[in-house]
């Protein structure tokens, strides 16, 4: 795995969106990216991941692509493949990244299971530092108490140790996307940092990011599937 930077903002904060639990890392990032004036500055090259290469408007989208605001000082990383299998090496690439810009902070944006058939209006946050839960509670966040977290979230909650890491979730009911849990994310994350981000165009263009999203996720998954099969047939 190899982190290329072609611009190395000092000290900023981090802001990660894996296809997790209703791809709400994924959808929120990508809003984030549309709606603030970023640019991209590198990309994560994982040459174990499916080569799988999206295009949009004639363009090439990155599976993992490093973005930067340089009004709020803000580093987005951007994933738009399935992640499955490679969680620990991810978390391990975003720490390294952290290091490398000398990071604030991680906050990692994520989807957890709602109770019941349809999702709640909740969102939570998790934070392993004392005076970042006074600010969220400040700010009317509600800590979350209980639950699990998988995927790269997951691990990276285990690798982060002594570096400042914030975690932000909204409920979802499903595995499929799901913008309006994405919305709440980009909710809490303005009360936060102040972004002075509406979440109202997320849900006005839920329906092209979510068929955008599934679309290259789908793929990128058959095509994993498809390796791994491979992979078998040399064995046996």
């Amino acid at each position: 795995m190899q982190i290329k930077l072609w611009k190395k903002p000092k000290n900023p904060i981090i802001i990660e969106g894996f296809p997790g639990f209703g791809l709400v890392g994924t959808i929120a990032s990508e809003f984030l990216i549309e709606h603030l004036k970023t640019e991209q500055i590198g990309k994560i090259m994982f040459e174990d991941m499916p080569p799988v290469v999206a295009i949009h408007k004639n363009k090439v989208v990155e599976p993992m692509g490093i973005f930067y605001c340089e009004k709020y000082n803000i580093v987005i990383l951007h994933v738009i493949t399935a992640s499955t299998g490679f969680e620990w090496k991810l978390a391990d690439a975003l720490v390294d990244l952290a290091k490398q810009l000398n990071a604030k902070e991680i906050i990692s944006l994520e989807g957890v299971g709602a109770n019941g058939l349809k999702a709640a209006s909740n969102s939570f946050y998790y934070t392993n530092k004392e005076d970042k839960q006074k600010t969220m509670e400040n700010l009317g966040l509600k800590p979350l108490k209980e639950g699990i977290i998988m995927g790269v979230t997951g691990a990276l909650m285990l690798k982060a140790d002594s570096r400042s890491l914030c975690c932000l979730f909204a409920d979802t009911a499903s595995n499929l996307p799901d913008s309006k849990a994405a919305a709440r994310i980009i909710e809490s994350l303005d009360k936060y940092l102040g972004l002075k981000v509406d979440p109202k165009p997320l849900m006005a263009q839920a329906t092209q990011f979510e068929g955008k999203l599934k679309g290259i996720l789908g793929s990128s998954q058959k095509a994993q599937e498809l390796s791994e099969k491979k992979k078998l047939s040399y064995v046996g």
